[in-house]
């Protein structure tokens, strides 16, 4: 089979999942692989918001986040053919996940523990990990998001794989071809 199939052509590609499980590097290298539009919701709350999500968090707390991101996952679900990647909380509100799921197909990446805690160390980028014990709140968090995580939709785990061997197991997964 040769270009995308018929019911995928202007479908976009969700990823979604917790800090640190690569969502970001993954979704640049499945949209090279594509020749997709590559989104990052996080970086566009900042951009709208003028002020890094930290100082978001900051000043006006996380319930204002989670209504910004809403809004900003609406604006840009309407796009058509792009690779999306949320913020590990995105799955929260029931609002992100059917808006999301109406244009496109949710994939959740997953990593363990141990690995999560070593690509999120040292950014202080992540304000929901500013915390004196990280380990605690990732568990903490983990627990909490797990059934959101799970009915988002097709669960791919991270764990010792490249960027780019997650992404082909993407293209394979949702049926893309290159």
């Amino acid at each position: 089979m040769t270009g995308k199939t018929k019911d995928n052509s202007m479908k976009n590609i969700v990823l979604t999942g917790f800090m640190g499980t690569g969502k970001t590097e993954v979704g640049r290298e499945l949209s090279r692989l594509l020749g997709m539009s590559f989104i990052d919701i996080d970086h566009e709350i900042e951009k709208s918001e003028g002020c890094t999500i930290t100082a978001l968090f900051a000043s006006r707390g996380e319930e204002y986040f989670r209504q910004v991101e809403a809004s900003i996952i609406r604006q840009f679900s309407s796009v058509q053919g792009a690779v999306i990647s949320t913020g590990g909380g995105a799955v929260l509100r029931e609002e992100n996940i059917k808006t999301l799921q109406s244009t496109g197909v949710i994939i959740c990446l997953t990593a363990d523990l141990q690995t999560i805690l070593q690509r999120t160390d040292g950014h202080d980028n992540r304000p929901l990990l500013l915390s004196a014990d990280r380990k605690a709140r990732i568990t903490e968090l983990l627990e909490q998001r797990k059934p959101f995580y799970e009915k988002a939709g097709t669960m791919i785990d991270t764990e010792g794989k490249t960027p780019l061997q997650v992404a082909e197991e993407i293209i394979e997964k949702v049926s893309w071809t290159k």
